[in-house]
């Protein structure tokens, strides 16, 4: 869930170079979404709201577009939800994925429109269950 915590405090205390790429893909993704960034938990940035609910029944809520500058690799989430990411992602650059995560290195690595069409692309599949 949302924190009250602001998004430049948890940035400040970062190292410098995860500062700097924090910055700029706040930057990148609010010029992507429109929407203003908010930490999600002790270290996740997201923008916007949708509601999901599993065939589980569980329920809940998480952000249309978010990332998390941690130490070793910057995770950038829901980025593959889009059924036009797959090749998208073959051009981003070095990057690794798992279930709803792409993990990057070092940001200078990537192609930047790239990401920046990926976080449309994952910000327009959650448009119908925005909260």
């Amino acid at each position: 869930m949302p924190t009250d915590v602001p998004v430049e405090a948890f940035l400040a205390g970062l190292d410098a170079r995860r500062s700097a790429e924090g910055a700029r893909l706040v930057e990148l993704f609010t010029e992507a979404t429109g929407a203003p960034a908010v930490m999600w938990g002790p270290s996740m940035i997201g923008f916007g709201q949708y509601a999901y609910t599993y065939a589980s029944g569980h329920s809940g809520v998480w952000p249309r577009a978010a990332f998390s500058p941690r130490k070793a690799r910057l995770s950038l989430y829901g980025l593959q939800s889009h059924p036009d990411a797959a090749p998208l992602l073959e051009r981003l650059g070095p990057h690794s994925a798992a279930v709803d995560c792409v993990y990057v290195t070092r940001l200078d690595a990537i192609d930047l429109d790239v990401l920046r069409e990926l976080v449309r692309l994952s910000w327009a599949v959650t448009e119908d269950r925005a909260v």
